[in-house]
């Protein structure tokens, strides 16, 4: 039962170190995709297939990946993960911390629920009050961002600058998520990132993008920084509201010197992290999953 399932569509890299983690523990990790998966209700043994593991099931599951699809294949792949979760398989992240951080609508609402600093955020239906919304904000002198609610890496964000940039504005099949854009602190653009694991910033960086967007997919380059208390501290208790095993945090740091959070991912890359930060993210995530699941001594 030392065998361990990375649900992933794309290993790449950062498959390859979480293998090389587990190996170095005496653990055998192999990929699988959920699309592969099955629920088999005639068999009472193994109610739950996984690609590779038709014998039995992992001893845990690493989630690295969730494909996209149409509602009901999402939600299919998130069952899978939920059963495998009540049938005593520990998954990393779980099926609910990712339905709380894919939603950018849920993510919002829990990071202001829990008082955290974050930016003013409307999610809703009606194509004239989001309009209404938009024009509000830019007679303020606001900017907006407008995203996709799921998604991704920059993909689909778009900067509203002025009215006529509202002749485009279109929801995110049907829904309209706008977000009051917060002017960065120092010259050009940056954000930060912050990777928690079980509640403890491991390590953090800045990305400086070459436009408003910060993605490291999108050409921004990132910088070692020193995890001061504020930064440390606003991290941790976002990914403790939104219950996640592990999270990439990013946050903006305004105009007045005042850090918000931005976004929480639960499925985080940290290949641009690992290339300027000592900390070895995959043996960090490796351990912990082994340690309070599996009660392995790492």
């Amino acid at each position: 039962m030392r065998r361990i399932v990375i649900f992933t569509d794309d290993p790449g890299w950062h498959g390859k170190q979480l293998c090389l983690a587990f190996a170095e523990r005496g653990f055998t990790a192999e990929y699988a995709s959920l699309t592969g998966c099955r629920l088999q209700l005639d068999n009472y043994d193994l109610p739950v297939l996984v690609p590779g593991f038709e014998d039995r099931l992992p001893a845990a599951a690493f989630v690295r990946g969730v494909p996209g699809g149409s509602l009901e294949e999402v939600v299919f792949y998130l069952d899978v993960l939920h059963a495998l979760k009540l049938l005593g398989v520990p998954v990393y992240n779980d099926a609910g911390a990712i339905e709380r951080s894919v939603d950018k609508g849920m993510t919002s609402f829990l990071l202001q629920r829990a008082g955290l600093p974050t930016a003013a955020t409307w999610v809703l239906r009606d194509r004239e009050q989001a309009l209404a919304i938009a024009e509000r904000e830019l007679q303020q002198g606001n900017y907006l961002i407008s995203k996709p609610l799921f998604g991704s890496q920059g993909e689909g964000i778009r900067r509203i600058e002025k009215s006529t940039d509202l002749l485009w504005l279109t929801g995110s099949r049907g829904i309209y998520y706008l977000q009051r854009f917060i002017e960065c602190d120092g010259d050009g653009y940056s954000d930060v990132r912050v990777f928690v694991v079980n509640g403890k910033a491991v390590a953090a960086m800045r990305r400086r993008g070459i436009s408003w967007l910060n993605n490291v997919a999108r050409g921004a380059s990132c910088e070692a920084i020193a995890m001061e208390a504020e930064l440390v501290e606003l991290a941790v208790a976002a990914a403790d509201a939104l219950r996640m095993d592990y999270a990439g945090v990013d946050l903006i740091k305004d105009r007045h010197g005042n850090y918000r959070v931005i976004e929480v991912n639960s499925v985080p890359a940290w290949k641009g992290l690992q290339g300027v930060c000592q900390a070895n993210v995959a043996q960090w995530l490796v351990a912990d999953l082994l340690q309070r699941y599996l009660g392995e001594l790492c």
